[in-house]
């Protein structure tokens, strides 16, 4: 936790700075509008100077004052059904930057529906910006769109989409998207889109409900031509906080974003959610029958990685609950965590249309000492797969003092297998329980194949615990699919309704395999 250097020199200086964030202030708030194209393309308005350092100078100066929430733009918008919203899309001949000979491409989404309030975005070319005027003459639409919508200053797009030559030179395919309160998603290069990040979570899982902070403006920085990367600007607001976030994103295989974030706490802050990540899991074969559904699985992603500041390697299966779950891992100094998805074939969900086995695994990297804190795991209830029921992110310890910030960096790696490979242990391939005829339950964890597996699996020693109820020690077999060795153990409950599991493979003394935790529940 870093505190804000609040202190200033009396005098002409002060008088200069805070005259300086007023008309910054009042530049990010002033609506820019075009309601008739004059030419092709986003249009941008007038320039004004600009300092990356001046997102942290406005962060700072808005948490000094009340929240102050933006307009919302007019009813008749917000009312839009979602088959209206679905029936504007944006032209991509009239993309940012498209005809130069910059490296990027971007998008804009509309306003409405989910999207009641506009966000500002602001196009920089050294040490100036301009504003994006709104021009709804930029999307296309059918003829079933209403055409007597109201226009008014409120009005303003609702995210970004990023484009750039991922495979084929000339052709622009999208990586990430910006879009809905802090959300934001990417791909890797042949992903599908699947699981988000946040810029911030607060009080997730609280009984008092939680607290959705906004992304409310955008700087994007114009890439010279030939950079691979793009550089992004945002402020985050919020009731009880402020943000200032710098993105550097780098698409490929897997997408990298490398973020700085500056918290400013207008009230203290207990409950923090950084670099949250939010994803669904409906089920496994760890309950498929709990669904009437020809799909053996259906997931965006399928466990919970972490590597502890300890250098432990834990996997932990998500689950879908019959009522709200919610973990901590506590931990000193985590050298990463992440959603993943195992789950690649396309037998393993069988679905034609959703491509689950094609969704992206999400891996955090801090880049400094994070301290003392918990990896937060949420699990809601889901009865259908449209629903976002999943919610990790790193809890710090410390609260955040009211009128104090918090700085923090880490890496963002979006992709099919984004976790760190080299030294690591076995990974869980997969888990699946059933009952057992003369009672009890049988759990299988099979583990991958790898070379400095020994043929003779009596050589590995097997780690099985249970919090509650009896577990037996557990038999190791080698699975001919995959090749690598399976631990299958009983567990029968007796009268506990609930128990936390832990097992491992280990050979020689050390970690063979990475651990494997699992909450059971009756």
């Amino acid at each position: 936790m870093v505190q804000s250097d609040t202190m200033e020199t009396e005098g002409d200086p002060l008088m200069l700075r805070r005259e300086f964030l007023a008309s910054l202030a009042a530049l990010a708030a002033a609506p820019h509008a075009s309601w008739a194209q004059e030419e092709p393309g986003l249009q941008l308005g007038d320039a004004t100077a600009f300092s990356p350092s001046d997102v942290i100078d406005l962060a700072r100066d808005k948490a000094s004052r009340a929240y102050e929430p933006r307009p919302m733009i007019p009813e008749a918008w917000q009312n839009l059904t979602y088959d209206q919203y679905r029936k504007i899309w944006f032209d991509s001949r009239n993309g940012l930057w498209e005809g130069t000979d910059a490296s990027q491409r971007i998008d804009v989404f509309p306003p409405g529906l989910y999207f009641p309030q506009a966000i500002r975005t602001y196009v920089v070319e050294g040490d100036q910006a301009r504003p994006l005027k709104f021009d709804f003459s930029v999307f296309d639409t059918t003829d079933k769109f209403p055409t007597d919508l109201p226009i008014d200053d409120t009005l303003g797009y609702s995210g970004l989409r990023l484009r750039a030559e991922l495979r084929q030179p000339g052709i622009y395919e999208e990586y990430a998207v910006f879009q809905g309160a802090s959300y934001f998603r990417g791909i890797g290069t042949g992903d599908i889109y699947g699981l988000s990040a946040r810029g911030l979570a607060l009080k997730t899982g609280d009984p008092m409900g939680e607290e959705f902070p906004d992304f409310t403006h955008f700087w994007l920085e114009r890439p010279a031509a030939g950079a691979a990367q793009i550089v992004v600007h945002a402020l985050l607001d919020s009731p009880s906080c402020t943000g200032a976030y710098r993105f550097e994103i780098m698409p490929g295989q897997p997408l990298t974003m490398q973020v700085e974030a500056e918290i400013f706490a207008r009230e203290t802050l207990t409950h923090v959610g950084i670099a949250p990540l939010t994803s669904m899991f409906m089920f496994d074969d760890m309950d498929t029958q709990r669904f009437d559904d020809f799909r053996p699985a259906v997931h965006d992603n399928d466990g919970l990685m972490i590597h502890n500041g300890g250098g432990e390697v834990i996997w932990r299966p998500l689950a879908n609950p019959r009522t709200l779950q919610i973990s901590a891992f506590g931990d000193n100094n985590p050298r990463g965590f992440g959603l993943m998805q195992r789950a690649r074939k396309f037998s393993d969900f069988n679905d034609l249309e959703a491509l689950y086995h094609r969704r992206p695994g999400l891996w955090v990297t801090p880049g400094e000492g994070w301290g003392r804190g918990s990896v937060a795991l949420i699990e809601i209830p889901t009865d259908k797969e449209i629903y976002d029921n999943i919610v990790a992110y790193w809890r710090p310890s410390a609260d955040i003092e009211a009128g104090r910030s918090h700085r923090i960096t880490y890496r963002l790696d979006w992709g099919e297998d984004p976790a760190p490979t080299a030294a690591m242990p076995l990974r869980v391939l997969n888990t699946a329980a059933g009952g057992r005829p003369e009672g009890g339950r049988i759990f299988t964890i099979d583990f991958e194949n790898a070379p400095h597996v020994p043929e003779d699996l009596s050589k590995i020693d097997r780690l099985v615990r249970s919090s509650a109820g009896d577990v037996t020690e557990g038999i190791i077999q080698r699975n001919p699919e995959t090749g690598g060795p399976r631990l299958a153990f009983t567990f029968t409950p007796g009268e506990a309704n609930w128990a936390e599991f832990r097992a491992q493979l280990r050979l020689d003394g050390q970690a063979l395999s990475e651990v494997w935790l699992y909450r059971w529940t009756a």
